[in-house]
């Protein structure tokens, strides 16, 4: 995976043994898996990422199933990045909505608005039994530049809004990785995971990064669809990133 002067020459990628897809549950799935235990991990991240690797809690990894490539790495070219009209108006009707980046720590704030999310998103799913290990285990790397970047309805004089949403963000250089993002369920006229995403944009674009990394995007999969309405959109093709097929 590089050059004879790369310092990855010696990288060591595990495959994992068969396992129920998180996608579609009645398909079998495989991953390649960057060596955990490599102290390399930090400053290797942001070429895994290039790689069309993502991060779970401590474990670096990319799809790797015989019989399906359906996963897709996907970012966004923050600079050339020009919201829609919904996207737009999604930003219109949140326009009151504070974002704070805070250290990624778990709050019980944070964790009571996680298990609400997975009860009403992921019931029966695997996920909806999450304790606060879990949280920690899943979200918070031991080795990651992370950040909470939370969205919360507006303070009042004597204390910060009720919170809304927490993204799970992962700084490199050049860029932020999207891990994971959480929201208020019962709030779905707010679109608040696309203005997770619009937000995290504002965050790259200010600070003058070059990407937002949003994780895999699955043809077909209603819950992966809304990546694919950011243009422009880049997607990995396993040897270089190209624009997006569906992007207008």
């Amino acid at each position: 995976m590089g050059h004879d002067s790369s310092p990855t020459d010696d990288l060591r990628l595990f495959q994992t043994g068969g396992h129920a897809c998180g996608y579609w549950p009645e398909r079998d799935a495989r991953d390649l898996v960057l060596d955990p235990r490599d102290p390399r991990l930090p400053h290797i991240y942001p070429q895994a990422l290039d790689w069309g690797f993502r991060r779970s809690g401590d474990i670096v990894y990319r799809p790797h199933c015989a019989h399906c490539r359906a996963c897709v790495a996907v970012r966004i070219p923050v600079a050339e990045f020009v919201p829609d009209r919904s996207q737009r108006r999604c930003l219109a009707r949140n326009a009151e909505v504070e974002a704070r980046i805070v250290p990624a720590r778990r709050t019980p704030e944070h964790f009571a608005l996680y298990q609400r999310y997975l009860e009403a998103r992921h019931r029966d799913g695997g996920m909806d039994g999450h304790g606060t290990a879990e949280f920690d285990q899943f979200l918070v790397g031991a080795w990651s530049d992370t950040r909470f970047l939370e969205l919360r309805a507006p303070a009042t004089a004597d204390a910060p809004g009720p919170l809304l949403a927490v993204a799970v963000t992962d700084r490199i250089p050049t860029g932020l990785s999207a891990v994971y993002t959480f929201y208020e369920p019962e709030l779905h006229a707010r679109g608040l995971g696309t203005l997770a995403v619009l937000r995290q944009l504002e965050w790259a674009r200010r600070e003058g990064l070059r990407h937002l990394y949003l994780g895999y995007w699955i043809d077909g999969h209603a819950k992966m669809d809304y990546k694919r309405r950011f243009h422009p959109l880049e997607a990995f093709d396993g040897r270089r990133w190209r624009p997006f097929p569906h992007s207008r």
